[in-house]
């Protein structure tokens, strides 16, 4: 593999786990730093932005949950890519982490293939983001969506979405009147291999509409199918 001067850092409290993940890393190609709990992966953040991070959510201290809404409340850290590990694989931790803006979650115990699969994956779709989000300005009524610059205004005033609403919205607005399944959904953010819950999308579409405020309505649900955007204003 050739992913030479990518850095991942590893937040694990888990001796054991962090040992294994630190060498398939290595092997892998990437240059790697370990934290054993929050403050200090928020130290090393500092210090070295890492291009992604393995984040346990149940760590001594500041736990993982409180670590994501820390760096994407910072705008010097909040395009890090993270991929959540959790032991518990609750749907409500997986849920949450989403909200809070995380790219991908692994639930242990894992396979590493799977992981670094993972890790491949979500690194690729953040170097080619830029790429794809070249495109026009999107109007929709009183919505104006700038994929370039990951900008949404909502009658003129800004509105802070995570990394994936963003995404959902673009994918939503790109196609009014197309209706999306919550599978086409995950798809056109996270890839084909991104396995969540239907609840979880459900979650992202009600964070997404209570931010979009007068124009969440622009979004419809499609019973037993999924969401669309309308294509009437």
């Amino acid at each position: 593999m050739t992913e030479d001067n990518k850095t991942v850092l590893v937040v694990e409290d888990e001796e054991d786990i962090l040992a294994l993940l630190h060498f398939n890393l290595i092997k892998a190609g990437y240059r790697v730093d370990c934290a054993g709990h929050g403050e200090e992966a928020l130290q090393l953040v500092d210090k070295n932005t890492p291009d992604l991070i393995l984040l346990d959510l149940m760590l001594p201290g500041i736990d993982g949950l409180e670590i994501c809404r820390r760096l994407r409340n910072d705008n010097a850290t909040k395009e890090i890519p993270i991929i959540m590990l959790t032991a518990r694989g609750e749907e409500e931790d997986v849920v949450r982490g989403l909200e809070l803006g995380a790219d991908d979650y692994v639930t242990k115990p894992f396979s590493i293939k799977v992981l670094l699969a993972r890790v491949q994956t979500v690194l690729r779709r953040r170097i080619e983001l830029p790429r794809e989000a070249e495109g026009e300005e999107l109007v929709r009524g009183d919505l104006r969506i700038h994929p370039g610059r990951n900008l949404v205004q909502v009658a003129g005033a800004p509105v802070e979405l995570t990394f994936t609403e963003f995404r959902v919205l673009t994918a939503l607005a790109s196609r009014p009147g197309w209706v999306f399944t919550r599978y086409q959904i995950v798809n056109a953010v996270r890839g084909e291999e991104y396995a969540v819950t239907d609840r979880a999308v459900d979650v992202q579409i009600a964070g997404l509409r209570k931010k979009l405020g007068v124009c969440g309505s622009y979004i419809e649900t499609v019973r037993g199918v999924g969401y669309r955007f309308r294509d009437d204003l």
